[in-house]
């Protein structure tokens, strides 16, 4: 994948002293989904499923693409993020998301649901033709602010991952890495994992491991106190005259 030219976007991805706190990104603590504020949640609506760039909405605004490989749960991530069971198709049969998919979660504001890769049974040809598409998305949309790249917790950091980081890296492209499906495993484990991913994303000052599970709420405060940094929606109490609903 080709770098990213520098875009009319280009100051809110700047590159940030390492050594700096991500802005809202840290480790999730013993107690956070319990303390979890429900007008966090974004409001978000289904807008279009598009085939190719050619048929995506207008760029611009800001957008946050949501990563993956098949079966990672990145629908399972949007529903829970939202509050909506039903936003994105959730199913056991991996490679359902086969397009890019649009969620409007405010003026000139988008979740987009990326085709997930990897899935062994797809068509090797049709295969090629969804990555060939999210490649084009990624180097070529301007209004793309941030990546949530959904791992699955027990496998993370496959080829594509890291071939996808590698590119954000040199864009100075923000991205989250979800560590999901973070209930699978016990605390210690968790924790391991959790340190092996910061030691395989040391050499990227954009990028933040999150440990993540869509089944229980975890780590969801801070996914989305930093899905609102990126889209410049306003957090709860901060004097917006109006708040998310769950």
């Amino acid at each position: 994948m080709a770098r990213r030219p520098p875009t009319p976007n280009a100051r809110h991805r700047a590159k940030r002293d390492p050594h700096a706190p991500y802005p809202y990104a840290r480790r999730a603590t013993e107690g956070e989904e319990e303390a979890f504020d429900p007008r966090l949640r974004l409001t978000a609506e289904f807008v279009l499923s598009a085939p190719s760039l050619a048929d995506t909405p207008e760029d611009a605004g800001r957008e946050v693409a949501f990563a993956g490989r098949s079966n990672a749960g990145k629908s399972s991530v949007l529903n829970r993020i939202t509050g909506q069971r039903s936003l994105a198709r959730t199913g056991r049969t991996p490679g359902r998301t086969q397009a890019l998919n649009f969620f409007r979660a405010g003026e000139d504001r988008f979740l987009v649901d990326l085709p997930g890769y990897g899935y062994a049974k797809t068509d090797r040809q049709l295969q090629a033709e969804w990555q060939a598409h999210v490649e084009a998305y990624l180097a070529q949309r301007q209004a793309l602010v941030g990546i949530v790249l959904v791992m699955d917790i027990r496998h993370p950091f496959q080829t594509f991952d890291r071939q996808l980081l590698r590119w954000a890296g040199q864009a100075a492209l923000p991205v989250l890495v979800l560590l999901n499906k973070a209930d699978k495993l016990g605390h210690e484990a968790q924790l391991e994992v959790m340190r092996q991913a910061e030691e395989e994303t040391a050499a990227y000052p954009t990028v933040t491991p999150v440990l993540f599970s869509a089944l229980r709420g975890q780590g969801a405060v801070t996914v989305l106190r930093q899905l609102r940094d990126w889209l410049n929606l306003p957090l709860p109490g901060a004097g917006a005259e109006e708040e998310d609903e769950a």
